[in-house]
């Protein structure tokens, strides 16, 4: 695997968020985000605190609703348990930074006992 599979499996999960407020919204917002905040729908990965601030400047404190839908839909895409030991709540970066760990590290396993049968 990877890193460009997380950050596929990652704008799937931001895509199947945005398309939760209709096709028609969910270009909208693509198109707002390139042209007012220079986000890019193949940069979100990269430009994910970012995005994740825009989103919060276009719907306020519903923006939260989105973040917590994208985290949904990429925990949906890995599976498994995300490690996260601290009592807070995640935010959407702090998440995604979780989550590409877990899948990084899930996915070193699997080449690893690959390679062992070898």
């Amino acid at each position: 695997m990877h890193e460009n599979d997380f950050e596929r499996l990652l704008l799937q999960a931001v895509d199947q968020a945005l398309s939760s407020l209709g096709e028609s919204p969910k270009q909208a917002i693509y198109f707002y985000l390139d042209k007012s905040f220079s986000i890019e729908k193949q940069e979100i990965p990269q430009k994910i605190e970012p995005f994740k601030e825009a989103l919060e400047k276009v719907f306020g404190v519903g923006a939260s609703f989105l973040e917590i839908l994208i985290m949904k839909r990429l925990y949906e895409t890995i599976g498994g348990n995300l490690e996260w030991k601290e009592s807070r709540e995640l935010t959407l970066t702090e998440y995604v930074a979780t989550a590409k760990r877990t899948f990084e590290e899930r996915n070193e396993i699997k080449v690893t006992k690959a390679t062992v049968k070898c």
